[in-house]
């Protein structure tokens, strides 16, 4: 499986990435960090069942740790999406062929509201990460609908006039996003569209097709980073209203924590709720005071980082 990583510049993404990976990247405080794509492996939890069926833990593809099985995803993170992308803007067309092959998505948000549309910073609060997640999904829909609406006339006019399924040739033409054609017959059909007439869907109807298919073949969730901010809560209420599914996450903090695992001075397993101290006198005060802050406003609030799930 193929995870793509995206959202705006300067939200944390390759924060995301490197705490769900451990792969050392480009992480800074600006727009457009991530010219290339990162790609790395992360780990999905799961309670491995060797104990309850009695017989002795031998994992071939995943891990086990104390009980629990971590099953390997592959993610990708990807440049920044900027109003425009579909159109060439920023890096929107390296952009969007990078991600087209990815079975799913994790949509990072500035759960904050501390950088606006650019991704430039402004004070915490004072931008509304909706409009950036909907001009995310609006940039994919209109990057879709380009390739569907090329030639579409006379694509259409053909198939109808020759009995041909349109849906075939919708699959044909949309194979590099990694769809099937049993995605667009279920989409055709939740939209009420006559596959046999598709001379007469609107241009309406085909923007809702975009829509509809990036949501059945491309699932996604809402990865609500820098939710240990102080304005993040009330605009992660907001977010979940919408119906998506919201995750408040605290991608510095994993980042953190799996560090200091590594280096023996807490013991701590990816999505833990708690993680324990171990070696308090090798840790300098400020580490010390970075580590209690983390267990303070991000795990006794949320239980997790909400990065490993």
């Amino acid at each position: 499986m193929l995870v793509g990583v995206i959202g705006k510049p300067n939200v944390g993404k390759s924060t995301f990435f490197s705490a769900a990976t451990l792969r050392e990247v480009a992480i800074a405080d600006f727009p457009f960090t991530t010219i290339k794509p990162n790609v790395g492996v992360a780990y999905l939890r799961t309670q491995c069942v060797h104990q309850e069926m009695g017989v002795v833990d031998n994992p071939r593809n995943s891990t086990c740790v104390n009980g629990t099985r971590l099953i390997p995803v592959k993610l990708v993170d990807v440049a920044g999406l900027v109003e425009g992308a579909a159109q060439g803007r920023g890096l929107g067309n390296q952009f969007l062929d990078e991600i087209r092959q990815a079975d799913a998505l994790i949509h990072v948000a500035d759960a904050s509201g501390s950088t606006d549309a650019e991704g430039r910073k402004v004070p915490p609060g004072s931008h509304d990460p909706l409009k950036d997640i909907e001009m995310v999904e609006r940039e994919f829909d209109l990057w879709v609908l380009g390739i569907i609406r090329r030639d579409w006339e006379k694509t259409s006019r053909l198939a109808e006039q020759s009995g041909a399924r349109i849906t075939a040739s919708l699959a044909a033409r949309l194979t590099g996003l990694a769809v099937d054609e049993k995605e667009i017959e279920v989409v055709v059909a939740q939209l009420h569209l006559k596959p046999e007439k598709p001379t007469e869907w609107s241009d309406s109807d085909l923007q809702k097709f975009a829509t509809h298919l990036r949501e059945r073949s491309k699932p996604s969730l809402i990865a609500a980073n820098k939710a240990d901010l102080p304005s993040a809560m009330e605009n992660i209420e907001r977010l979940r209203a919408t119906g998506r599914k919201v995750i408040p996450c605290a991608s510095e903090a994993e980042l953190l924590l799996r560090r200091a695992a590594e280096r023996g001075f807490v013991s701590y397993t990816p999505g833990d709720e708690t993680f324990r101290l171990i070696q308090t006198k090798a840790l300098t005060r400020e580490q010390l005071q970075a580590i209690e802050m983390v267990d303070r406003r991000v795990m006794k609030v949320f239980g997790g980082t909400g990065v490993q799930m």
